[in-house]
């Protein structure tokens, strides 16, 4: 293995979107040092903190029809039905949904749950409440996606909070993405939220860490309760 396949392998990938920040805060720390050697160093403390907030690790994401996966890395902060925001136009019946929240310190690359055709991309401006809070899925700025494929038709959406104050997507209506696929960031600390189908029995708990693009949230062609714990454990 070559040096350069070595560094490669050892550092993780920093998303294109993070490269403005990180030059404004190291040209920050310069000059904050000319004057200051001790402004320096806590500079350089949150140069190295914007580059790993905008990481961006390779993920493997598991392919089998039916699963629904993690569009978050963070912690399940909400598990149950809620009717869906207007704006992705899914009805007005309570649908399954799965809340992960992302702080400061997840990273913040967004991932596609499933294969299928974007079929909306809805942005709402709003709050910037606590993402964690059940109502922030109402009030706060966010963008919803809909996914869909022969056989499934699910809600993505980006919430906003406290800190993050600006939601990117990558997608536009009517693009083909697969599960696993980069579609959006946010900055800095926010939500995601699935909704699934009716009927669906998510796979998770409340407080469970998750990964982006590998964690299965729900099994939509499961056999029983614990089916995907015996083929993905």
């Amino acid at each position: 293995m070559s040096l350069s396949d070595t560094i490669s392998k050892t550092f993780v990938p920093i998303h294109r979107e993070g490269y403005p920040f990180i030059a404004i805060a190291a040209v920050a720390t310069i000059i904050l040092g000319w004057f200051w050697s001790v402004l320096f160093w806590i500079g350089l403390i949150l140069t190295a903190w914007v580059v790993y907030f905008f990481r961006d690790p390779p993920r493997v994401t598991p392919v089998r029809d039916g699963l629904i996966v993690s569009p978050a890395d963070g912690t399940v902060c909400l598990i149950g039905p809620a009717v869906p925001p207007r704006e992705l136009d899914m009805g007005d019946k309570p649908l399954m949904r799965v809340c992960i929240f992302m702080n400061v310190f997840n990273c913040h690359v967004n991932r596609a749950p499933m294969t299928g055709r974007v079929t909306r991309v809805a942005y709402k401006a709003g709050k910037f409440l606590n993402a964690e809070l059940d109502k922030a899925s109402e009030d706060n700025e966010r963008n919803g996606l809909i996914i869909e494929n022969d056989e499934t038709r699910i809600g993505v959406v980006q919430i906003a909070g406290l800190v993050a104050r600006r939601i990117v997507c990558f997608v536009k209506e009517g693009e083909t993405i697969s599960a696993g696929d980069r579609f959006g960031l946010i900055r800095f600390g926010s939500r995601l939220d699935v909704y699934m189908p009716e009927g669906t029995k998510p796979q998770v708990a409340l407080g469970q860490t998750m990964i982006a693009g590998e964690s299965v949230i729900a099994d939509l062609k499961s056999t029983g309760d614990n089916d995907l714990v015996t083929r993905y454990s």
